[in-house]
Parts: C-alpha cells; structure tokens; sequence
C-alpha cells in the first residue's frame, strides 16, 4: 500500500484538521464527535441542510459545507457510516429555526443512523425531513444496501437543495425540491481499477490490467458485469444506455450531464468521456443544458467515473446557476 498518511487509524481525523487550517473563512470543524458546518451557521430563519457519509469520497460531503450547499457535514472512518451523535449535534448546530433537512444516501447504515438522529433531533423541537437519494441503475441490492444506491445525484441534490434553502424555502419546499432532484436523477459507474482503504492495506477486489467493471459501487463493491477494456464510446454508451432507459428521458429533455472521475482518472479521460457523452446524447434527442465534470464523488483513489443524467426544469436550472461557495464548488460569487 502506497499513501501520503502517517497512520492508518488518523486519516480522518488528520484530514479534518487540513481541512480546517485550509478553510477556515468557509467552515468550522467540530471534533469529538467530528463534524462540519458553514463558518456563519446557524443562520436564523434558514432550512438548513445536513448529510453525511463514510470518508474517501472527497470531496463529497465536507467539501461541499459552505454558502449555496450544505450547512454541515458528517464523516464517518473510511467507507463507515458516521454515528447519530455526529448527525445529531450537526443539526443542532446549524439548526435557525426553520427546520432541517437530512441528505442521506441509501446505505443501510447511513439510513438507520439518520434515522436516529432525526427522531432525537425532534425530542428536542427541531423539525427534521429525511430525503433519501437512491439514484444507481446498476444493482437493485448490494452489500450496503437494500434497493438502489445513492451515488452521484446526492452531489446535484445537495447544489439545488442547498440554494433553495438560501433562497429562503420553506422546510417542506426544500424537502420536496430535494425529491424531485432524486426522482429525476439517475447514475451508473465503472471502475478500471480497485481502491484500498488504509485500515486494510490491501484492495477491495481484483481487476485485471485488461479488465474493466461496470456498475461499481463507490465502496468498491463488484458491478454488474466484468469485461474486456474497451474505448470511452463504448462505456459511455454501456453506463448511458440504462440511464436513459430507466428514467425514462424522451426526445427534446434537457439534462445537466455530470462526468465524475472516482479517484483515479484525470481530466483529460473525463473530457473524452464526455465528448462521447455529447455525441451519445445528441442521437438520443437529449440536450445538455448544463454540466459538471470533475472529481467530485470519489472511492479513495479508484480509476474509473460514473456519469450521471438529470432532467431540467425551469427551477432546477436555476437553482443549479445559483451562487455557491464550498471548499469543492463555487462560481457566481
């Protein structure tokens, strides 16, 4: 195992602390339990917005705390669910008034421990709404989950939720943007090659130098099928194909077309990935009205990307051109 760590039981914890010295006019760190919250919260009168996950998917979700997205952040140990005390003193902390609303991804220990936090969140007077983000058409179960996954929607989720929150929404409006978000949101990944977690020391599974897997999760569990290597047109039209046959997108749809690298690849893959995706989506009658490229949902240092489609409206647009201003995200400020 080769890492830029000291120990492998302090990455976490070491993380939050660069975090905090290199952020600190966007955000303040909370140690013992760890979480993250915005440097101005709690903002009186705002919908506050809060998820959480395992770390190793950075940037997502600490580096998205900040104006325009989250209000906090919760992070477990690597690929680990964060704890409801995290969730819970996160949303106290951020908590203005006008309720909270918990991004969670569908993981089973991440839905359970939510849970938790939010029914003690509500002992204690704070309105919470749970939106749970399942948007991966690879697998219906997995080993973290039952049903789908929540990947790559939750990164457009916690943008346009988190502008509709600065927008002044209510609790419920916000919840239900957040819902529709899911609703119109699909994703599919693959993986060139493993990640390894730096408790363990070793990969998570096997890939040939010649092989690839499509349908990964961001944890490293298997896809749904592995294969010879092929071009970046026909993985893009192996991830896109049951994309937009699952939603189903129609003819004329505009979409934001989110290419995401998992760790491992760089830029220049991901602009011909989404070359490919342009050309793919044209034969499709699909317009991409937006876009987001980069690596902002990750599995440690995996090689691979996940390509994520989301049907547009009038408001959803707008609220994805909103301002924002995060460690991973900004522009219009």
């Amino acid at each position: 195992m080769k890492k830029l760590i000291n120990r492998p039981e302090d990455v976490v914890l070491e993380s939050l602390q660069g975090a905090a010295h290199a952020h600190s006019d966007l955000v303040r760190v909370n140690f013992d339990p760890h979480y993250m919250v915005r440097a101005d919260a709690p903002i009186s009168g705002k919908v506050a917005l809060v998820s959480g996950g395992g770390s190793g998917h950075e940037p997502m979700h600490g580096g998205f705390v900040g104006m325009g997205m989250l209000d906090a952040a919760c992070p477990g140990e690597v690929f680990t669910s964060p704890t409801p005390d995290q969730m819970l003193e996160a949303t106290k902390a951020v908590d203005g008034g006008a309720g909270v609303v918990h991004i969670v991804k569908n993981y089973t220990g991440d839905i359970l421990n939510f849970e938790m936090a939010a029914d003690l969140a509500k002992e204690e007077s704070i309105q919470v709404e749970a939106v749970v983000i399942d948007d991966d058409v690879a697998v219906k179960d997995s080993l973290y989950t039952a049903g789908r996954r929540g990947v790559g929607t939750t990164v457009l989720a916690e943008k346009i939720c988190g502008a509709a929150a600065e927008q002044g929404r209510s609790l419920k409006d916000v919840a239900d943007i957040c819902r529709t978000v899911n609703s119109s949101g699909r994703t599919m990944g693959m993986a060139l090659t493993s990640c390894i977690v730096p408790s363990a020391g070793e990969p998570t599974f096997q890939l040939g130098d010649d092989e690839m897997e499509i349908g990964i999760g961001i944890h490293g569990e298997p896809g749904r099928e592995r294969s010879a290597l092929a071009p970046s047109k026909e993985v893009v039209e192996r991830l896109a194909e049951p994309i937009v046959s699952d939603l189903p997108f129609e003819r004329g749809d505009e979409v934001l077309a989110f290419v995401n690298s998992m760790g491992g690849t760089p830029l220049i893959e991901l602009y011909v990935i989404y070359n490919d995706l342009v050309r793919y989506l044209e034969g499709k009658g699909l317009k991409i009205a937006r876009n987001l490229i980069g690596p902002y949902i990750t599995s440690l240092e995996m090689a691979g990307c996940s390509i994520t489609l989301l049907k547009l409206d009038d408001d959803l647009t707008s609220l994805w051109d909103a301002p924002v201003k995060t460690p991973g995200l900004r522009w219009g400020v």
